[in-house]
Parts: C-alpha cells; structure tokens; sequence
C-alpha cells in the first residue's frame, strides 16, 4: 500500500485504556469440581511441560557438539539440574507464589504487568516500566508461540526413526501435515476436541511413569541425582560443560508460564492438584529413567525418550507423543490468541477480528490475524531447521527471557501489595532471580546458532505494540481538535432547534468529551437528528472481568429533555466488545434508552490517516503505524455492528 493514506479502520474507535485496578466484586469463576478442573488443567495447563522429555534430555548431551558426555559424573549432574530446576521454578515460585499474584483471577505476564500497574500508586514511572515489561514479555511469548509447535511436532514425529530408521525422509512431511491440519481447524474451535485433552493427558503422564519405572528398578543409584550435591559438583568439576547444559535444561521447565497464564481458567487448587498428584511425579519418573537408560547405554543417548520403549510399543509411543505434542501446541495456540486480545484491549495492537467458538466459554476464540502468521511462521521455521535438535537451539531465550520478566514484576508486586519484608525479597531475587539469569547467560551462547530467532520476534512485536501506542496516542490528540468539546456541541444543538427524524442513532465514540465526527457530518450535511441520540464509549478496564451491574454510565450531558445521551461501558480485557448486547443490557437505564436494540442505526467515524510533517514520530513509525491501521479490523466487525444498519463518515487526519 502507498504511505500517503491509509484507512485508519479502528484507531479511535478502539477503547482507552483506563487506570489499572482489582475489581472487587468479581470472583475467578471456574464450573466443575475439583476433580473435573485438575483433569482440564492437565490437557490446557501442561500440554507444554509434560512434552519437554521428548527433546529435554537429548538436547543437553547433544549440546555444543556432545559437551555433556553420558559419564555418571555428568549423567547424575544433568539429572540433578533438571530435578531442582523444575522444583524451583515451576513447583516453589510457580505453584507456590507466582499463582498468588492473579489480578482479578486471570493470570499471563501483561496482567501481571497491569496488576502492578494497579499497585503503583502516584508513581507514573513504576506503572510505565511496568506496562513495558509486560510488553516485552507479550513479545517473547510469541518468540515462543512459533517454536513450541515446531519442536514439540517435529520431536514427537522423530520417534519413527528409532522404531523404523527407514522412515526418516517423511518425518518433516508428516511434522508439517499434522501442523497444517492444527492451524486450519483453529477456524471451527477446539471445544469439542478439548474434551478430549484431560484424559490424554492423564494417559501421557501415566505414559512418561510407566516408561521410567523400569530402568530406574534397574538402576535405582540414579536416585542419587534427586540430591542436589551433584548439580552443585557438576559445576565444581566441569563449571563451562555444566554452564552449557543449563541453556538445554531449561528446556525441562518450558511451559511453565502456562501454570500462571492459565490460572483463570482453572484456579490455584486444580492446578495445584494436578501437579503434585500426576504431572510432577510422572515427569521426574521419565526423567530419572532416561538417565538411568544412559548410565546403562551410552548409545541411547541420541533419542534416550523413545529408547525407554520396548520395540513392540515404540510406533504406539509415537502416535500418543503425537497427540500429546499437538495438544502442547494447541494450547500455545490459544494463548497467543488470548494474548492477543489483551494487548487490543489494552491499547497496545490495533482492533483484530476476533471469532468466539463455543457459545459457553468466552475464552474460546479464534484470530484469524494471529493464526496465520504464526501457520507461516511455523512452516518456515520447520523447512529451515528440519530438526527438533536443531530447533532446540533456538529454543530457550524467550522463555529464559519471560521468566526474569515475570520474577522482576512479582517483586515489584510483593514490594507494593503484599509489603514483603526487604529480606523476602532479597531471598527471592537470588534463588529465582539468580537460576534465571544463568539460564539466561547459558542461552545468550546460542545466539548465533538459531537463538537470535525469539529475540528477532521479540523486537518485531515490541516495534509493533509501542508504535500502534504512540501512533494512538498522537492520533487521538489530532482528532479532538478536530472533533471540538461535545458539551459545546450539545449546547449548539439545542440552540439551533435542528429538526428531529423518528428512530434512534448510535455512535460509537471512545470519549464523552469530544463530539463524534459522524454525529457533526451527520447534521452538517443533512441537517437534521434522530430522535434519540445515543454515544456509546467502551472503556477498557485492567482488569479480565467488569460485572454487568458495575458495567454501564449514563450522562445525560446537562440535559434531560433533548433525547441526547452518553453511554459508557466498562469492560474488562477478557469481556466481549459487543455494542448491540450493551444496548440490550442498557435499556430501562434511562428514557433514551427505552428502545429496540434492532431496530436502530449505527453510525461510524472513519478518519483517513495521512503520513505529515508532524513532529513526534519517525516516518517509519509513521508507515508502521498507518499500515496496521489499514489491516485493523473495522469498527463495525470489531463492535459487532450489524452492518445493514451501519453508516460509515469519514474524515481525513495527518500524523
């Protein structure tokens, strides 16, 4: 498209921001027992972690050339790692404090960020560096969302090589088929096969147990490595060998943002349940099977997860990591399109066209933006590497990265909400604090070997979300000298006597203090106003849920007999912008609203952008900005807007 103009499609009419805060009066509500939630908890929740035995172990002794070697010095030491780093990270800050920290029940790094935000008082610095982390690490989970498919597939389908080695030329084939198929069904919901996730999973971890259980029988000294003596030794003998695994054995602990992100879903004490009773034991089972298959045959080392299976059972294996993997992916899926929506809702990425699934669940949605990019950007990662070991040293700085995010923002919170003492906070920061960042460190050796790919995506998104804010920012500034005070407008309205039509016109407006342009056009160009006379404002609250009753505003604007009035409603980043069912959940509130939500008309301000000499913004920025302002979703599919009864205005701004 040409720079010089583009449709600004939804930049205004997006809602604003508001100031972050808990909403008191809405629970996290989660249907079902406690039993039937840790079962969804385990299809949803550990899709992602309860695949990394698939590559996790075979990654570290395959690392820089077979750095770890299968000795029982490094076996016991890479066991240990991998031990005490996912019962630090996941089970110690994850299920014990990370999920404490839910703002209004939801979880994820940007409502982590919004929620500190909430916390920060007057301080508008700490609520701007918070916003910015929360950035960054809605940019890294997308560095993520394109590896985890990738990997987990292509890892899973891999174990055909070890069961028939004369299969290997169709595993990427079959690895980009079964992704095809997971990207084209995201359009018709997953609602209906997610029934199935919780016992496939359940039938998974059963799975990684059993396999473990065996070899350690054979082996039982390998329970030695559950000390973390060894880890510390293997540091102490082999500090650089060592230092080199730490950036594969984070791959054991990928997925577990996903404890937090989808605390709203479930709730702490199912996700708790399902951990302990199931997903923990059974991944420390595998684990500790794999390094005692090691110890007994170094050659397992190239695929150690597949070599635990007798041979009559590794084609099964294949099929159940296969489902396994693509339940990992779906879940990833999902939560970029989750994530997605918070960041419009949140003023960070243009209005997209977001399509609910299910008629139950409000989470169940489906961008088709986002899905396609990531298809893409999945399929090229997967003919460019062809690997899941190759793959693998791409993997780990985004989820490095989000995890330090994640810890800074918690102790910020802790700081400001929960008034820890500084030695809390201390102790944090160095266990936590200090594991993270040698996994960080670790990853950083791998930059030049793929790891440069998450940190590329990062810095895209970021590019991204900070220029749809400034350029929103600027535009909004432009448009309200255009637009003039709507109190004035009234005011005018009334004086002049404009004749008035039957029937009722909605506007669309993301402010009551400015007049919409479409209601100016409208009686500048026709001279004549409805009846009644509705501006709907939609506000974004930072929080997940507004509850109806707290929901709507009416100002009348300084009149109560002109048949003018301001709408606002609040709503959360989780609710659903759906301006004809708040007009219906609205009415009674006031005479103006005493209509038939399907009979009134609908009119739209549509502002072309132009790129300007304006100053604030670099013209780059400016193309950036303009070019996702054309691809928006318009405001009539973003509100939900019938579009037989819509009326488009528009009018022509520079940035």
């Amino acid at each position: 498209m040409t720079d010089g103009k583009a449709a600004d499609r939804a930049a205004e009419l997006a809602p604003e921001p508001a100031v972050a805060g808990r909403n008191p009066h809405h629970p996290a509500a989660h249907s079902g027992g406690l039993f039937g939630l840790a079962l969804g908890a385990l299809g949803i929740v550990f899709g992602d972690i309860g695949t990394s035995p698939l590559y996790a172990v075979q990654t570290v002794f395959s690392i820089d050339n077979h750095a770890v070697s299968p000795t029982p010095g490094d076996v016991y030491g890479v066991v240990s790692l991998i031990f005490w780093s996912v019962t630090l990270i996941v089970t110690v800050k994850y299920v014990s404090f990370i999920l404490r920290a839910d703002n209004d029940g939801e979880g994820g790094v940007m409502a982590l960020a919004a929620l500190v935000r909430g916390v920060s008082g007057s301080s508008a610095r700490l609520a701007s560096i918070a916003l910015a982390l929360g950035v960054l690490g809605a940019s890294l989970f997308y560095g993520d969302s394109l590896i985890t498919p990738a990997i987990s597939v292509l890892s899973a389908v891999e174990g055909l090589e070890v069961a028939r080695p004369e299969l290997a030329q169709v595993v990427l084939p079959i690895g980009i088929a079964i992704l095809t198929l997971l990207f084209m069904v995201q359009r018709w919901g997953t609602h209906q096969v997610g029934r199935l996730f919780g016992p496939v999973m359940v039938l998974w971890f059963g799975t990684l147990a059993v396999l473990g259980v065996p070899h350690i029988a054979a082996r039982p000294s390998v329970l030695l490595g559950l000390s973390p003596t060894y880890a510390v030794s293997f540091f102490a003998v082999h500090p650089l060998t060592a230092f080199l695994a730490m950036g594969a054995v984070v791959l054991a602990i990928t997925g577990a943002e996903a404890l937090y992100a989808d605390v709203g879903h479930f709730g702490r004490r199912p996700i708790r349940v399902a951990w302990f009773v199931l997903a923990f034991p059974a991944l420390t089972l595998n684990y500790l099977g794999q390094a005692a298959l090691i110890l007994n045959d170094p050659h397992a080392v190239d695929n150690p997860f597949y070599r635990l299976a007798p041979g009559w059972a590794q084609l099964p294996l294949v099929v159940l990591a296969t489902c396994a993997t693509v339940i990992a992916s779906q879940a990833v899926i999902s939560g970029a399109f989750s994530v997605s929506r918070q960041a419009v809702r949140l003023g960070y990425l243009p209005p997209l066209t977001v399509r609910h699934t299910s008629t139950q669940e409000s989470g169940q949605i489906y961008v088709p933006a986002v899905n396609w990019l990531l298809f893409g950007g999945v399929l090229v990662l997967m003919v460019v590497f062809r690997s899941s070991d190759r793959l693998a040293t791409a993997y780990g700085l985004a989820v490095t990265g989000t995890l330090l995010l994640t810890t800074t923002l918690f102790l910020i919170y802790a700081t400001n909400a929960w008034h820890w003492a500084r030695w809390k906070l201390v102790l944090v920061a160095i266990v936590f604090g200090g594991a993270e960042l040698t996994f960080l460190a670790a990853n950083l050796t791998k930059i030049v070997h793929g790891g440069w790919l998450p940190l590329l995506v990062a810095a895209v998104m970021a590019t991204v979300m900070t220029t749809w804010q400034r350029g929103r920012r600027t535009v909004t500034a432009r448009r309200v000298e255009v637009e003039g005070p709507l109190p004035d407008f009234v005011e005018k309205l009334n004086a002049d006597g404009i004749p008035r039509v039957p029937g009722t016109a909605v506007f669309p407006h993301p402010t009551k203090e400015t007049a919409p342009l479409a209601l100016r056009s409208n009686v500048e160009f026709n001279h004549v106003l409805h009846e009644r006379v509705v501006i709907v404002s939609v506000q974004s609250e930072n929080v997940p849920h507004v509850p109806p009753g707290d929901r709507m505003t009416i100002d009348q604007l300084g009149h109560t007999a002109d048949g003018i009035v301001h709408l606002l409603a609040r709503l959360g980043f989780q609710d659903d912008h759906h301006i004809p069912d708040l007009l219906r959940e609205s009415r009674g509130l006031c005479e103006e609203l005493e209509f038939d939500a399907d009979t009134v008309l609908y009119f739209l301000s549509q502002i072309i952008i132009e790129r300007g000499p304006q100053p604030g913004m670099s013209t780059w920025r400016k193309r950036l900005f303009i070019a996702l302002a054309h691809n928006a979703a318009t405001p009539a599919t973003y509100f939900k807007l019938p579009l037989d009864r819509t009326v488009v205005m528009g009018s022509r701004i520079e940035l």
